[in-house]
């Protein structure tokens, strides 16, 4: 199964769900990096981090499919 067709196929419901989740997070994230208020330091490391995760997790979960 090429990428192509594993990202176009039905995802199961609990990566739909978990794809939502990160996106959230990512979203979240990018709010928090974006503010123009200063920040400490620790929460805008961990925002930067929430945002790796959240893109990795979101794409990992559109790549499931469901078993024919």
């Amino acid at each position: 199964m090429s990428i192509q067709e594993r990202m176009q196929s039905p995802t199961p419901p609990f990566f739909q769900r978990l794809r939502n989740i990160s996106i959230a997070l990512a979203a979240i994230s990018s709010v928090v990096l974006t503010t123009p208020v200063a920040l400490p330091a620790i929460v805008i490391k961990v925002a930067g981090y929430l945002a790796v995760a959240g893109a990795a997790a979101g794409a990992v979960s559109q790549a499931a499919v469901q078993k024919e």
